[in-house]
């Protein structure tokens, strides 16, 4: 079998723009993988500063005027605002915000949120800053002023830091534009700076995971030992690098289930509103809301479809009973070079199976924690049988093999799932309803019991979930590496969805049943299976994102951060391994 190695995996030669952007240089010479991010790869997060800053240079640009030719100019006083240059020796391109010029001499003033560098010796402009001075300066000079120096005004302190075009500076930026360029040509992208404090204030900070890729790289990859696995020990072994808590544990954005059939949802503004024939129920802030799920015959205008691509918000789209039919969202799936790695090493079968026992022993390790922490009395062959079916995981020959553990450990585990069900008390089943949350075995399409009704549901929302992250990594999520290609079927997003199904799927549905935030009431019979009503249903959604809020510990980085957060974590690490920027992809197993 072959071995991945632990260096990041060249792309196909990218096709890049003319010219680059004095802007993007600035960022190259702030952090080169951030630079990659943005204009190889096209993804930018806003944050405060970025907003901010983007308001500030809206101003500036709503006031533009043009600069005159520097052989007209040489009599002249100008003050010229958002002037749009470029080098065609260097292929940069410069936006300045305000050229001061007097006598054929330009001074470029660039608009920076935030504050100078304080040094002992006083006030200087940030290195990066300098460098997108000087870039200006570069593409004023071609231009035929002359250029000796420039200002930095930096808002926050309303203060004016002057910097020298000396030819060191220069020669330091030419040298700058030069790397970028073929830092974007090779299509490798940078390793992440190591304990920077640049990184807690960047924006893409979630996307990077700067300290985790650095722990698992140094770790060798965050390899798990799991054939040293024992009895009682559900914990894995960090990777002995300490990773700051960089990304907030929650996202602050919310869920949109629409249940009720017949709603149609429209906007106005930056709101959403969701009516009733004409009658407004409810209306959400289109800012506040990470996705939208249709159940059933919910329509959706034009216009509201617009802005959530826009916005990025995925739209996806349910059975009544809770099938997952698909899903729409914007052009933001940009990363092109990660998809072609991605199909390149799913056409390698040692790959594939390599990736495939670690999520498998993943999931069934996953499982016996389930019956450690929820049965009443989990019987020990139980225990050691699905210990036993992990390590075999681990060494299957083939996916055949693999199938036929990952089958052994569902009868296991299944056989013994209502043991973590807590029996109905004489005379709680409602009346009317000859239902009952007895579990005699899992079965699907339909499911023929409210047990297997809510596990299907709950496997359908976390396949919906894993699918989003797929998307927002840049993914393709039909092209899996354990799942085979089918038809409609999100194969990648259910290779991430194994070690999660008993963690999230199962442990909503225990919830909701045990502390009777779902009843027998809440189902009906539907020809040979079991349906949940709509009120069913919207208990269920309150269980399951309960869950998905619950906040963990990363057995790896020891940091806290909600269920739906780990998910877009973990779909990043794989996006890391499949790179090769890591030497293995560190699975979740549970505590």
């Amino acid at each position: 079998m072959g071995a991945l190695p632990n260096v990041p995996i060249p792309g196909p030669a990218a096709e890049l723009p003319d010219y680059l952007p004095a802007r993007m240089v600035n960022e190259y010479v702030y952090c080169p993988r951030l630079f990659f991010y943005e204009w190889v790869e096209g993804l930018f997060r806003e944050s405060a500063d970025t907003v901010e800053g983007k308001i500030q240079h809206q101003r500036v640009d709503a006031r533009a005027t043009a600069l005159a030719p520097a052989a007209e100019a040489a009599a002249e006083e100008i003050h010229a605002r958002s002037v749009t240059l470029a080098s065609e020796t260097l292929r940069v391109l410069a936006k300045i915000d305000l050229v001061e010029a007097a006598g054929g001499v330009a001074t470029p003033v660039d608009y920076k949120h935030g504050r100078p560098r304080e040094t002992s010796d006083g006030l200087e402009v940030w290195p990066a800053d300098r460098a997108q001075l000087a870039v200006q300066c570069i593409v004023l000079r071609e231009a035929g002023y002359e250029c000796a120096e420039g200002v930095a005004y930096y808002v926050k302190t309303k203060q004016r830091v002057r910097v020298r075009f000396d030819d060191g500076v220069i020669e330091e930026t030419r040298r700058a534009i030069g790397e970028a360029w073929a830092v974007a040509r090779a299509g490798v992208i940078p390793p992440p700076l190591e304990d920077s404090p640049k990184c807690p204030a960047c924006s893409l900070v979630g996307i990077c995971l700067p300290d985790e890729t650095n722990a698992l790289a140094a770790a060798g990859g965050g390899a798990v030992q799991l054939s040293l696995f024992e009895e009682g020990e559900a914990r894995r072994r960090g990777p002995g690098v300490e990773v700051r808590p960089l990304i907030t544990p929650r996202d602050e954005k919310r869920p949109l289930y629409l249940n009720s059939q017949g709603l149609r949802m429209g906007k106005s503004g930056e709101v959403l509103q969701v009516r009733d024939r004409d009658q407004l129920v409810q209306e959400v802030r289109l800012r506040e809301t990470c996705q939208v799920n249709l159940m059933g015959n919910i329509q959706v205008t034009t216009q509201a479809i617009q802005a959530l691509c826009e916005a990025g918000t995925p739209v996806c789209y349910f059975s009544q009973g809770g099938w997952f039919y698909g899903i729409t969202t914007g052009m933001n799936t940009k990363n092109v070079f990660l998809r072609q790695t991605q199909f390149r090493l799913a056409d390698k079968e040692w790959f594939a199976l390599r990736l495939a026992r670690t999520l498998v022993a993943g999931k069934i390790r996953n499982q016996r924690t389930m019956l450690q922490r929820n049965h009443v009395e989990p019987p020990n062959e139980a225990l050691v049988g699905l210990r036993q079916m992990a390590e075999q995981a681990e060494r299957a020959a083939d996916a055949g093999a693999l199938l036929g553990v990952e089958g052994n450990a569902a009868r296991i585990y299944f056989s013994n799932f209502s043991g973590m069900l807590k029996r109905d008390e004489e005379g709680e089943a409602a009346p009317a309803s000859p239902f009952r949350f007895d579990f005699a075995g899992r079965n699907r399409r339909p499911p023929r019991d409210p047990v297997n009704a809510l596990l299907s549901l709950a496997y359908s929302l976390l396949a919906k979930d894993l699918t989003i992250a797929c998307y927002a990594v840049g993914f393709d999520p039909f092209v899996g590496y354990y799942h085979q290609p089918r038809f409609g079927r999100p194969a990648l997003a259910l290779d991430l969805m194994e070690p999660f199904r008993a963690l999230i799927a199962d442990s909503a549905v225990l919830s909701a049943v045990n502390t009777r935030m779902v009843t027998a009431r809440d189902f009906v019979q539907a020809g040979p299976g079991v349906a949940l009503t709509a009120n069913g249903r919207k208990a269920f959604f309150r269980a399951y994102e309960l869950r998905m809020d619950t906040l963990v510990t990363h057995p790896l980085f020891e940091y806290r951060v909600s269920y739906r957060r780990l998910l877009e974590i973990q779909a990043r690490m794989l996006a890391r391994y499949l790179e090769g920027e890591i030497g293995e992809y560190p699975v979740f197993v549970t505590r």
